[in-house]
């Protein structure tokens, strides 16, 4: 394994494109044109390449194409079935990917579902993708990732895990359906007037202790070997210190696994017959981040300081993945260059060719990228329409 690339791209009916056929090398690409122009969209096509909902956490049947209505009106626009593949090199040689939305067998026009192929053979759910591509993101919705709920900080902590651990991803899929079954069984006793069904509540609460642990443990795990990255800092990016904070994260660092997974098998059993809520767990946990040189949280720190945070963050995590494993993860920086002086804006671009990874990067002033001259190839982007410069 070694640096990801994305070597050709090609979209259907995804967003603003019809079509889109992209042939690249493995350099840093740069998209650059006026706002609404679609370049944000090309990002988003590339982070449906591994698990998740997208750097936009759109769902499958928003980010179709949708035609005309033959009948005018809003309520009559629909949704085409798309696709984003790509062929990737991860170093040790190339492999296609791809993934899509295709209409039910026998429900023309119903939701859908999403498939995943690989080397043009199907593959079972999104986890394969992970296991083949990994890519992290940044985006300027983000800037309030330190400021609003704990939900969008788990998020990015688990999209950091994901790089080092695609199984995170099956275990988080698995603990939210055991944890939604939990809720709707317990939700429909207490409408019918009678007590839950122990062997099934049981059975629920065995897989939301068992992936929950898991994914606890991954994300304390990955904590401690993010940190002393962290901590280093990257020029004029802040060193960070990070920590999980959660009921169940301080079981596991004070007690064995098994113990804690007793605890929390024993907090959802007392919380059985008062309410499907569930109030331990790793959906309760939050990422605490500390500006190390301040000793501020973060979410105490300016603006600047907070995005500056973040991708000090993000920069640590490619460097230890690079460090343990060989692999540099594609980077989807989304209109990050405008928002940075000129000094963080250098030490950024210096950073992405130290490491040597292929960076998609979106702004609508090329100038801001000229410090990469020709280590990066460049295109225009207007009205769904991509132009190389």
């Amino acid at each position: 394994m070694g640096r990801i690339a994305v070597r050709r791209l090609r979209l259907t009916d995804f967003r603003c494109y019809e079509t889109l056929a992209l042939d690249l090398d493995d350099r840093p690409v740069v998209l650059t044109g006026p706002n609404g122009a679609g370049k944000t969209n090309l990002l988003e096509a590339i982070s449906f390449l591994v698990p998740g909902r997208g750097l936009r956490r759109a769902r499958l049947v928003d980010v179709a194409r949708r035609t005309a209505p033959e009948i005018p009106g809003p309520a009559n626009f629909s949704p085409r079935p798309w696709a984003v593949a790509a062929t990737v090199d991860d170093g040790d040689g190339t492999f296609d990917i791809g993934t899509g939305l295709s209409p039910e067998a026998g429900a023309p026009g119903g939701p859908g579902r999403r498939t995943v192929r690989i080397d043009g053979a199907p593959a079972r759910g999104q986890v394969a993708l992970g296991e083949r591509l990994a890519a992290l993101w940044l985006t300027p919705d983000m800037q309030r990732l330190f400021t609003e709920g704990a939900s969008g900080r788990r998020r990015f902590l688990d999209r950091l895990v994901f790089v080092f651990d695609p199984a995170h991803a099956g275990r988080l899929m698995g603990y939210e359906k055991a944890m939604r079954e939990r809720a709707r069984m317990l939700a429909d006793a207490a409408t019918a007037g009678r007590r839950p069904d122990s062997c099934w509540a049981d059975a629920l609460e065995a897989a939301m202790v068992e992936k929950g642990v898991a994914i606890a443990a991954a994300r304390g795990a990955l904590i401690r070997r993010l940190n002393p990255a962290c901590a280093m800092g990257a020029g004029p990016f802040p060193a960070a210190e990070m920590a999980v904070e959660g009921t169940l994260d301080d079981w596991l660092a004070a007690s064995p696994a098994l113990e804690a997974e007793d605890r929390f098998r024993a907090a959802l059993a007392a919380s059985r017959h008062e309410s499907s809520f569930v109030g331990v767990g790793p959906h309760r946990s939050d990422l605490a981040v500390i500006h190390i040189a301040r000793g501020m949280p973060a979410s105490h720190c300016s603006t600047g300081e907070q995005k500056a945070l973040l991708i000090s963050i993000v920069l640590a995590n490619v460097r230890l993945q690079s460090l343990e494993s060989g692999v540099v993860p594609l980077l989807l920086l989304d209109e990050v260059a405008a928002h940075l002086d000129e000094a963080r804006r250098t030490a950024l671009f210096d950073e992405i060719k130290a490491l040597g990874a292929q960076a998609w990067m979106t702004g609508t002033d090329r100038h801001l990228f000229a410090p990469l001259r020709d280590l990066a190839q460049y295109f225009s982007v207007s009205d769904a329409a991509i132009v190389p410069l």
